[in-house]
């Protein structure tokens, strides 16, 4: 196993990364509609993430409130997926407790510590 320098942790091997993918605990792009919402606390922000059809999201909160001048605070961007700090990137997973998520505009948030999920048709009911 080859080590990154003093005090980093050892480099995993794909296959371990791979295996770890599997048994996150988090939201998949596979469990989201347009229109479901993500609620997603993380160290120092909450964020919410709006499905879109296409794939992106509308995304606002955390440093999005605080920089855009848009009055809404709101982008519409993709989600690159997960990281658990380094470089490799969980790709079917659009958040999960532990992990940073990483966006297209290359944002990458503190650690998320909770995650919820509001189905659309929850929000279309209320």
């Amino acid at each position: 196993m080859r080590t990154q320098g003093a005090g980093h942790a050892p480099a995993l091997p794909l296959s371990a990364l791979v295996s770890a993918s599997s048994t996150l605990q988090g939201v998949r792009r596979g469990d989201l509609a347009a229109g479901d919402r993500l609620l997603i606390s993380t160290k120092n922000s909450i964020y919410s993430l709006v499905a879109q059809s296409d794939g992106r999201f509308a995304v606002s909160g955390g440093w999005y409130s605080r920089q855009l001048e848009s009055a809404d605070g709101e982008r519409t961007l993709a989600v690159n997926g997960c990281t658990a700090g380094g470089h490799a990137l969980f790709t079917g997973i659009v958040a999960a407790p532990g992990l940073f998520l990483e966006l297209s505009d290359g944002t990458r948030t503190t650690r998320i510590r909770r995650v919820r999920r509001i189905p659309a048709t929850t929000l279309a009911t209320a």
